[in-house]
């Protein structure tokens, strides 16, 4: 049996999740596989892994020159990526401040200063717990960084 939350977000209407309901953002970049880009349980958001793919399919922080030469940028990958977070979480009336715990993918560590360069204008030391792990690869080579996210959200209009 499903409860069901009614829940007012800025800029939207009323609308209900059950609480455990999943979420398809139709203004994000579709998922390359059968998941949801939000999963509600309870009080508690599950946001997939994110990237900084656009609704376009192309993706922030990718220049490829005039010769072919592509230049990947960790500084603008990680905001459009925390953005893209953001934005999620906003589509249910939550935001970056509900996050409790974070996990990021890095293809390579020596972006590990970029990155928590970036995540230091969104965070500090009052926000959600981190991991940051190194990976092989991540679904597309243009991608150096990937985000999932949990957040604490126990505000839903009854």
């Amino acid at each position: 049996m499903h409860k069901t939350s009614y829940i007012y977000a800025p800029n939207q209407s009323l609308f209900s999740l059950k609480t455990t309901d999943s979420k398809l953002l139709s203004d994000k970049a579709k998922p390359r596989g059968k998941f949801p880009h939000l999963k509600v349980a309870g009080p508690f958001l599950y946001v997939s892994g994110t990237s900084s793919r656009l609704p376009d399919n192309t993706f922030e922080g990718v220049e490829v020159d005039e010769m072919g030469t592509t230049n990947l940028d960790i500084h603008k990958q990680t905001k459009a990526v925390i953005e893209n977070i953001r934005a999620i979480l906003q589509s249910v009336g939550a935001d970056l401040e509900h996050i409790v715990d974070i996990t990021t993918f890095l293809v390579n560590m020596n972006d590990f200063g970029g990155y928590n360069q970036v995540y230091g204008e969104y965070f500090d030391y009052t926000g959600p717990a981190r991991t940051t792990v190194a990976v092989h690869q991540l679904p597309h080579p243009h991608l150096l960084i990937e985000i999932k996210a949990t957040a604490y959200f126990p505000h839903p209009i009854q």
